[in-house]
């Protein structure tokens, strides 16, 4: 599996991950509707999935800054590339006039 996989598969895990953190919130305000936590419990609990959500959401961002820079240095590897193979067929001919 090459590191573009890994990466984009990593995304998938954490774009699960904030979906399960934002189903917890409906399920907080239920718990309050029913009584059964306080207004600063819940007020707490939802900061805290928030802040989670959020730090997910910019892990995110810097697994989709990689991805960027990984092809841009993949497409830098294979322009070197052909300008080596250009440099060899140049120099063959040469030696073959001699």
């Amino acid at each position: 599996m090459g590191f573009l996989e890994r990466l984009e598969k990593n995304i998938a895990k954490l774009e699960k991950r904030i979906e399960k953190e934002e189903m917890k919130i409906p399920h907080l305000n239920n718990k309050y509707d029913s009584k059964k936590i306080t207004r600063a419990k819940l007020n707490i609990e939802q900061k805290k999935i928030n802040e989670r959500i959020k730090t997910t959401r910019a892990r995110i961002q810097v697994l989709r800054g990689l991805i960027v820079k990984e092809k841009k240095h993949q497409e830098e590897r294979a322009e070197e590339k052909k300008k080596k193979e250009e440099e060899k067929l140049k120099k063959k001919p040469k030696k073959e006039e001699k």
